[in-house]
């Protein structure tokens, strides 16, 4: 069984709270972006559980990969079979675009399919909550406002039909942990849930994330990407979640290969 787990960006991010346990709370807006990875699950004979290979982006499997934690969740509760797992990495991780996230929730719908375990949608939104922030949103896979710690998703009307979407990695990876120490929690005085109504090349003068000040200062280069967009003509650029990615949406297809030297540039792609 081969599917194709897609990336994220997130339109607006404002961090509101923290909680007493250490989590924040936050308000954005994800959306589904088309670059995959590509997860294939083949069963194996000889036992022992879900074993994982990973090609693509120079990354080694370890015990605490999401997909792996995706097996082991769902054979907690089912007696599952053993597979192999073949991970073929695409989407940058330290990027902000979900790819761990969406791999596990890849992983979740494939093994519940492939083994007719039933589990219904709700469910595994459930179970998806169980790994990560951004995990249930891949479940849903169309645009959502998150609130809560992302995991609190509700439909949201968003129309970017005409609009190309250009991403920019630069060569920097951002740990979550670091992204949230320059953050202070405080509540918009306006909802995104208004603010992502208005026309695209308005949400330049409205619609922030909470993240760009602090990243910006410990990595010149994801600011200089962001304002390389808009000289290009964006309607709108942002950084995507805690960064180092940045995206822009423009009205038309552009190239943005004289782009490179500021980091990769990831073109949507057609399945």
């Amino acid at each position: 069984m081969i599917s194709y787990a897609n990336a994220k960006i997130n339109i607006g991010l404002n961090v509101t709270a923290r909680r007493e346990d250490g989590y924040h709370l936050l308000e954005t807006v994800f959306v589904p972006f088309p670059y995959y990875d590509i997860l294939e699950i083949t069963d194996r004979k000889d036992g022992g559980g879900a074993t994982l290979e990973i090609t693509g982006i120079d990354l080694l499997p370890d015990d605490n990969n999401l997909c792996l934690r995706a097996y082991r969740l769902l054979s907690e509760r089912f007696s599952l079979p053993s597979v192999h797992i073949h991970l073929h990495k695409q989407i940058p991780f330290g990027a902000g675009l979900g790819g761990g996230s969406s791999d596990a929730a890849a992983v979740l719908k494939m093994l519940n399919e492939k083994f007719g375990i039933g589990l219904s949608f709700t469910e595994l939104e459930l179970e998806a909550s169980k790994l990560g922030a951004d995990c249930p949103f891949f479940v849903h896979n169309k645009p959502m406002f998150a609130t809560g710690i992302g995991t609190n998703l509700s439909p949201i009307t968003l129309d970017l039909t005409g609009k190309y979407i250009v991403l920019i990695k630069p060569g920097v990876h951002v740990s979550t942990a670091e992204a949230y120490r320059g953050i202070t929690p405080k509540v918009p005085s306006e909802p995104l849930t208004d603010l992502i109504q208005l026309p695209v090349q308005n949400w330049k003068y409205y619609i922030k994330n909470d993240f760009e000040e602090h990243i910006f200062e410990m990595y010149p280069v994801v600011r200089e990407a962001k304002l390389a967009l808009y000289a290009k003509g964006a309607l709108y650029a942002a950084m995507s979640g805690s960064g180092s990615a940045v995206y822009g949406i423009f009205s038309e297809e552009i190239n943005l290969d004289d782009l490179k030297h500021l980091g990769t540039v990831i073109y949507p792609t057609s399945l």
